[in-house]
């Protein structure tokens, strides 16, 4: 009881370095030698120093804090991204501060204005609103997941590699023909190459197909009711045929496939399906889902190291920033299940 908290004097002290070296090594430690950062580092752990986070803020400006903008937290891909990325506390030490912003532009932007009154070291930004120009023009590192990312450093998925691995499962199965829904992506967003794999697939092996790129909504429910518009006018054009469906997300397959089940009670023998990010909904639906996985964890961490490289290159006394924006693409993984059962 009644344990005084160790200054920089006493570390002064210990060490027989001056307060000025002390404070050097907090606040710009590349001006020492790694000796003397040796000496210091051991010194904290001999004196039990708890660092103070407000002092050393003040002193430094440096917050350790992380902006984070997505566009909602109802697709399941974006909760479990966010949820990676908050796990990474464990591994890099930054603390985050996390804003939805529902696609709305002017909210975005108010919301990174508040973060940059919090004098954030970095950003990442899953949303689309904001172009990347203006992302890198905010003067902090930034780092984006599948987004447009012409000025920015990016992590995506091989999205094209994705669309083959789906269109080409489903086509295994014996289906006569192929649907691809999505929304109507600009072809400058990566995941543009979900739909370009199933066409070229498609194409290439003569496999007759549809192409649905309609509005399907921001919510569950304008979800829901898009969906089975769609279901019940392929059921009307198609009956009979073996019905092979490549969904751009696996909430959207979940719902298809909940769909599917009150139409019929369960999953009929005529429809094949595969959705996209293998995040949790998929393999704790009614039927495990297949799905081309994003490896979740591997695109939050690799963010998360572009990030911090960024970083701590601010942060010496002669950074040197990268020459340009750094993009890192990470293979997906077909995960097949229950809903592409083949042929026996």
């Amino acid at each position: 009881m009644g344990k005084q908290k160790v200054t920089f004097d006493d570390i002064a002290k210990y060490t027989n370095f001056s307060k000025t070296t002390i404070s050097r090594y907090f606040n710009n430690p590349d001006s020492l030698t790694i000796k003397n950062q040796e000496i210091i580092a051991q010194a904290l752990i001999d004196l039990d120093y708890k660092e103070n986070k407000v002092a050393k803020i003040l002193a430094n400006g440096k917050t350790e804090f992380v902006g984070i903008i997505i566009p909602n937290l109802y697709l399941h891909y974006y909760s479990a991204i966010l949820n990676q990325l908050l796990a990474s506390y464990e591994t890099f030490g930054y603390k985050f501060l996390v804003f939805a912003g529902n696609n709305n532009e002017a909210v975005e932007r108010r919301y990174i204005q508040e973060l940059l009154a919090y004098n954030i070291e970095g950003m990442i930004v899953l949303s689309h609103t904001i172009p990347s120009k203006e992302l890198a023009s905010y003067g902090i590192p930034v780092v984006t997941i599948e987004r447009e990312s012409n000025y920015t450093c990016s992590v995506d998925t091989d999205n094209y590699m994705g669309g083959v691995q789906a269109t080409s499962l489903l086509y295994k199965t014996g289906c006569e023909i192929l649907f691809h829904l999505n929304v109507d992506v600009p072809v400058f967003v990566p995941s543009y190459g979900r739909i370009r794999g199933f066409l070229d697939i498609c194409r290439e092996q003569q496999i007759p197909h549809e192409l649905l790129l309609r509005e399907l909504g921001d919510t569950y429910e304008e979800n829901r009711q898009a969906i089975q518009k769609t279901v019940d006018e392929i059921e009307r054009k198609h009956p009979g045929k073996r019905k092979g469906i490549f969904l751009a997300n696996d909430t959207y397959a979940n719902i298809l496939l909940n769909y599917l089940f009150q139409l019929h009670g369960g999953l009929p023998d005529d429809y094949r399906i595969i959705g996209f990010d293998n995040s949790p909904i998929s393999s704790e639906a009614v039927i495990p889902t297949s799905t081309v996985g994003q490896q979740i964890d591997k695109i939050a961490f690799t963010a998360m190291e572009l990030l911090v490289e960024q970083m701590n290159e601010r942060k010496k006394r002669r950074p040197t920033p990268f020459a340009g924006p750094i993009h890192k693409v990470i293979t997906p993984v077909l995960l097949e299940r229950e809903t592409t059962r083949r042929e026996k």
